[in-house]
């Protein structure tokens, strides 16, 4: 079993939504949609849900050309960010509504809701109205719903994003759990990059309607095909600088940071560093860290996590480090830089070297 995207675009007039989009998601995986606010995920969703219709292009589901099926007629699920449960049902019956449609034996509905209300922490709850439940419970609910269909295609459209910092974490830890052993792909749209790091599976980078790369998690993050794919799957954003490389030397900013790294396989000349905010810190991490001096701009403490912004020569900064680390707004501070996590990328902006 398989979904795929073949040449799917979605035009609204003049505005193109969906740029050619050629995307193969397969059974038993977990697939994450990272990207901002308008960056085409839900448009994609829906198309792969049957809840609209691409422009130009085709879906084939297990083998099958569904492009212009009925979403009814599908065996898909579907969770928003929003709480949409039955207001007026009891969370049992908000559960097996799906079920109850297809005239399954009432039995079989009992045991089934109950096992997935077992799963996902409902079962003293499920004589109660969805206005009992806090936000958590109910987005569990929703989840729920979904999940007892045994559908093929599973789609959570930013499902965690209403829910508080502690419920968030809670249950995006607990989600690929979820779908261990059930025979289904599951798509999840975030606009956040730990939600995909956290719960791994294959990851699409999204911009403004184009699909940037797709791989596995890991692999998108560590080795990003080019700047655009690492800056969408950073956050804070990454910092960037133009470089200049002699040698075995690199500078940047008027030559007030160097550094050496051997064996990089790159010719002399310009190149751009993407660095990730936690790699810069003010502390020493690993073998090979560089300092570098800014005026501080802004210091935010979280109690887990510094995160300061500085300015060295004309470039603004992002360091994000572990632990309270107190900066006053407009000293002059020394940072540390690790080499080892630099993302080198060319002219043309493509990833050249992950040192």
């Amino acid at each position: 079993m398989s979904l795929e995207l073949k040449r799917v675009e979605k035009k609204i007039g003049q505005d193109t939504h969906i740029y050619r989009t050629d995307l193969t998601f397969q059974k038993n995986t977990i697939n994450i949609l990272l990207g901002s606010t308008l960056a085409g995920k839900t448009t994609l969703m829906q198309i792969m849900a049957g809840l609209d219709k691409p422009t130009n292009g085709e879906i084939w589901f297990d083998g099958k050309n569904v492009t212009g099926q009925a979403v009814q007629k599908r065996n898909v699920s579907m969770v928003y960010q929003q709480f949409i449960n039955y207001p007026n049902f009891t969370v049992f019956d908000n559960i097996a509504s799906p079920l109850k449609i297809t005239g399954i034996n009432p039995d079989e509905i009992k045991k089934r809701v109950g096992d997935i209300a077992d799963l996902l922490k409902l079962s003293g709850m499920l004589n109660k109205k969805p206005n009992e439940l806090s936000g958590g419970q109910q987005q569990r609910t929703a989840l729920a719903r979904a999940l007892v269909k045994d559908s093929g295609l599973i789609l959570l459209d930013e499902p965690l994003a209403n829910l508080d910092f502690k419920l968030r974490e809670e249950l995006r830890e607990e989600l690929p759990k979820l779908f261990e052993n059930r025979d289904c792909i599951v798509v999840y749209a975030t606009t956040e990059p730990s939600d995909a790091l956290l719960i791994g599976g294959n990851t699409a980078t999204l911009l403004e309607g184009k699909v940037i790369q797709y791989g596995k998690t890991i692999e998108v993050y560590n080795k990003p095909k080019n700047l655009i794919s690492a800056k969408v799957f950073s956050d804070p954003p990454m910092n960037i600088s133009e470089v200049q490389k002699n040698g075995d030397s690199f500078s940047l900013l008027k030559d007030t940071v160097k550094w050496s790294t051997k064996n990089t396989n790159l010719k002399d000349g310009k190149y751009k560093v993407g660095i990730r905010p936690h790699n810069i810190t003010t502390y020493k991490e690993g073998n090979n860290s560089v300092e570098i001096k800014g005026k501080i701009l802004i210091s935010e403490l979280s109690g887990s996590e510094s995160l300061i912004h500085f300015r060295n020569e004309n470039l603004d900064w992002v360091s994000l480090s572990n632990g309270t680390h107190q900066m006053n707004v407009g000293q002059e501070a020394k940072l540390y830089m690790n080499i080892d996590e630099f993302l080198y990328f060319d002219e043309s902006n493509n990833l050249v070297k992950h040192v």
